[in-house]
């Protein structure tokens, strides 16, 4: 096989374990694509946007930890790759996107179609390079590669449409060096860490995704410093299951237990975490900070010691140093506080509780037309789920409910949108997260907002056949919107989504669609979701006015809510 540009490319992915590149094909991608078609155990995945395709890269990527790969031809297939990278990026994902360019004479004429893509992805890579001569390879893969890898961000490689078929002159084989390094910090800010923290009375955890690796060492701590441990959405995956410290999440999402553990601390102890929220951290409170990034200490909340490294290797130095034989009076108090609320929201996602209301809550029941509590769908689908299932969900309501009623129980794994925030992600992550693991179940917790936005590719798992299960919380709204409106005292306004019969749909597409307007149905309706062989659909009528209970309400934000409501009902008030 002649040692072109795109055979070397090619070669060094497979190479490099990679089995899916995810894009749509163009003129400048050609040479790229025909050597794919020509490589076993390399698969093109043709998604019918290229935004979908960014997203499974992604997923692939957070999934494996390993290399995620995206195409996207000259102009605007690259600029359609941008929102699902830029999800990539902020998730520290290490994804490659392999980008088409004008021919190589014509690069900066303004040719027809022709983009600067070492402009267009400045901000949301770590590593772009166009390659303008053959004798740049494999150098330029490799750096792109390393950079994406070991930095874990998105790398961008630009190819110019006629370049691809040129061959190297240089006959060395492609070299990786990919090895990671473990760190620690350095004995004295060991011991800085372990006299705030055997100094505090009342010490709270802060667990983020970052510490997944250090489950064992995490615990310990919380056990030495008789701690509560507040999980990041992220981590549900990996602390949430069989941990006798865990008190959910805290935030927008969050729940009153969560928060209470965190403002009635007199220390914080942060273990691989960027929560972003600056609003619900404690005050007043000594803090500790533990993360791989050093530029991630300090910049949400003033902490007290910050120790640069891997959160394992620096917790296996530090527990020694940490004192035990605690009172457990503030581990206890935050953990029969999370059993109540916990038990509370339970009894909201039970098919008898609508069963129970009485007087105008029953009224109200009987005005809306047997719409469904997206609780009881969220809890229905944990109980039908396998102990192995991959999660994915659209940012909003989704997000909150899955946070809320889904336990990452077993081998479980969770994916979303949760740095970037992007709409219409839990899809096209699901259809990355299939082709990785094709005998796992992949459950999409998608809003009806979001799947809308790239209803097309489910074409896409049509064709390749995808067995995922699209869970579609069908309320007619973009609720979160809905929710952020009515609390600042705004009435909705413009989050009325006007869908078809999302079920139907599919079934014109060649999924099974399974629709759900009776609650009486619900749990026979997600059984039979799970049991149909193939991709399925499942459109579930829910109520667009259940409202997720932050967990420290504030008197504005329901007297906001208040107001809202009036002007909702005020005359000539539409949406």
């Amino acid at each position: 096989m002649a040692r072109t540009v795109a055979n070397v490319i090619v070669g060094a992915l497979k190479e490099l374990g990679v089995q899916h590149v995810f894009g749509v094909v163009g003129d400048a991608l050609n040479p790229l694509t025909d050597a794919i078609r020509t490589t076993d155990g390399l698969e093109w995945v043709g998604c019918r946007h290229e935004e979908v395709a960014a997203f499974a890269a992604g997923a692939q990527a957070q999934l494996s930890g390993t290399l995620g790969v995206c195409m996207g031809t000259v102009g605007p297939g690259s600029v359609h790759l941008l929102n699902g990278l830029y999800d990539a990026a902020k998730s520290h994902a290490p994804v490659l996107a392999i980008c088409g360019q004008v021919p190589l004479a014509e690069i900066g004429s303004d040719y027809f179609q022709e983009v600067d893509n070492d402009i267009l992805f400045r901000d949301v890579a770590v590593y772009r390079a166009t390659v303008t001569s053959p004798d740049q390879m494999p150098r330029l893969l490799e750096s792109a590669v390393r950079a994406a890898v070991t930095r874990g961000g998105v790398a961008v490689l630009t190819v110019p449409g006629d370049l691809g078929d040129q061959e190297l002159t240089d006959d060395r084989p492609t070299r990786f060096a990919l090895d990671r390094a473990v760190t620690r910090p350095d004995d004295p800010a060991l011991v800085r860490a372990a006299t705030v923290l055997n100094e505090a009375s009342r010490v709270t955890l802060l667990v983020g995704q970052g510490a997944r690796e250090a489950r064992g060492e995490v615990l310990e701590a919380a056990e030495l410093l008789a701690a509560p441990m507040v999980l990041t959405l992220k981590a549900k995956e990996g602390f949430e299951d069989d941990n006798p410290y865990q008190v959910g999440q805290t935030g927008l999402i969050g729940n009153p237990a969560a928060a209470h553990a965190l403002d009635s601390g007199d220390a914080l102890l942060m273990l691989g975490t960027d929560f972003p929220y600056r609003e619900w951290y404690p005050q007043d409170v000594k803090v500790v900070q533990v993360d791989a990034r050093e530029d991630h200490l300090g910049r949400r909340t003033p902490v007290d010691v910050g120790l640069a490294g891997d959160v394992g290797a620096t917790l296996r130095a530090l527990l020694p140093l940490l004192e035990g034989g605690r009172e457990r009076a503030h581990l206890d108090d935050a953990r029969e506080r999370f059993v109540k609320w916990s038990e509370g929201q339970q009894r909201l996602a039970d098919p008898a509780h609508e069963q129970r209301l009485t007087g105008r809550a029953r009224a109200a029941l009987d005005n809306r037309d047997h719409q469904i509590r997206p609780e009881a769908l969220a809890a229905a689908v944990d109980a039908y789920a396998d102990d192995d299932a991959v999660f994915t969900s659209d940012t909003g309501m989704a997000t909150v409910w899955l946070s809320r009623f889904v336990t990452m129980r077993g081998a479980r794994r969770l994916l979303g949108s949760y740095n970037l925030g992007s709409m219409a992600n839990a899809m096209p992550q699901a259809l990355g997260a299939q082709l990785w693991a094709p005998d796992r179940q992949i459950v999409a917790f998608c809003g009806d907002g979001g799947l809308s936005m790239l209803l097309g590719d489910l074409m896409t798992i049509k064709t390749y056949r995808l067995p995922v299960k699209l869970v579609v919380f069908d309320n007619r709204r973009l609720g979160m919107v809905k929710l952020e409106q009515e609390q600042t005292g705004l009435p909705e306004f413009g989050t009325e989504l006007d869908n078809p019969d999302f079920a139907a749909v599919a079934s014109a597409l060649g999924l099974t669609g399974i629709r759900v307007t009776d609650p009486a149905e619900l749990h026979d309706a997600v059984r039979r979701a799970f049991d149909t062989p193939g991709p399925v659909l499942l459109d579930v009528l829910t109520n667009p006015e259940e409202v997720a209970v932050p967990g420290k309400p504030t008197v504005a934000q329901g007297w906001g809510f208040a107001m809202a409501k009036v002007k909702e009902m005020l005359p000539g008030h539409e949406g």
